[in-house]
């Protein structure tokens, strides 16, 4: 005999729809230089590469343009690292070693995507919406 099913047997959509969600608000316009480091036989460095990846897809590429995105393949056994020079002047390091995609791109945003200013619209774009009425 066989049990009913009962209840829902939805499932989350996993990482993949995490990764997406951080890219859509992933932008490199604070940023001048990124440098992404890796030694290919690291155990940890398959995250640092899918980061790589995941950023320079074209869409992200295209919120700053004259950002210099370089890569940097060494073979010591040194952890991943992942380097962002701003504009300010000021310099971010990412150890990505103990690190998932979704957590260096989370922590992309928390720092560095935060750091642009929110954009308000001009005046003249204010378009009120006229409500209908029923008659």
């Amino acid at each position: 005999m066989s049990i009913p099913k009962s209840g829902g047997f939805l499932r989350s959509a996993g990482v993949i729809s995490k990764i997406t969600k951080e890219l859509k608000s992933v932008t490199f316009k604070p940023v001048k230089k990124m440098t992404v480091q890796f030694d290919p036989f690291h155990e940890n460095a398959k995250n640092t590469r899918q980061f790589m990846f995941f950023v320079t897809a074209p869409h992200v590429v295209a919120t700053n343009l004259s950002c210099v995105m370089k890569t940097n393949i060494v073979c010591d056994r040194s952890e991943p690292i992942v380097t962002f020079d701003l504009e300010s002047g000021e310099k971010f390091l990412f150890k990505c070693n103990n690190l998932t995609t979704v957590d260096i791109l989370q922590l992309y945003n928390k720092h560095i995507s935060s750091l642009v200013p929110k954009e308000k619209p001009a005046e003249g774009e204010l378009v009120k919406k006229k409500k209908k009425r029923r008659r």
